[in-house]
This record gives C-alpha cells, structure tokens and sequence, in this order.
C-alpha cells in the first residue's frame, strides 16, 4: 500500500494531516470485503480521493488507495463524476 500511495505522490502523511477536511463523496457499502468509502480531502498539497475500507467491529481504517483526481473526470470541485 505504502508503495503506491509513494508512486502516486500522496503520502500517509498528507492523508492524516487532512483528515478534518474529509468528506464522503461515494458510498460502496458491498464492496468484497469490507464497506469503502471515496474520500475527498484537501491539504497542503492540494485536493486529493482516497478510498477507504472500514472495519467497525475492529475499529481500523485501511486505506485503499489515493489519488489527485482527473479535472477531465470530475466536477470542477472534484466531489462528481463527469458525465462526458
């Protein structure tokens, strides 16, 4: 996981520094193995996705992945899918 999120420039860092800006934009509550979540945030470095899994019962956070979402792929302020 580390090594993505180092390719994709986003550290685990800038995700926790940002955690009081998060908003939910996506719900996947079937996901495979656990209930996932889109993200977004916004920090230092910009906004950013990250989708995370959530475990209730273990009370952990996993995060999946993160990503600077495509302008051509999202509304202006990145919380909707384009529908181009």
């Amino acid at each position: 996981m580390n090594m993505r999120l180092g390719v994709r420039s986003i550290s685990r860092q800038i995700i926790l520094d940002a955690v009081d800006s998060f908003e939910v934009i996506e719900e996947y509550p079937k996901d495979k193995y656990l209930p996932s979540y889109l993200i977004r945030g916004e920090g230092e470095a910009g906004i950013f996705h990250a989708v995370m899994a959530i475990d209730l019962e273990a009370k952990n956070v996993r995060i999946v992945t993160a990503y600077y979402p495509d302008q051509n792929q999202w509304s202006q302020d990145f919380r909707k899918r384009s529908r181009a």
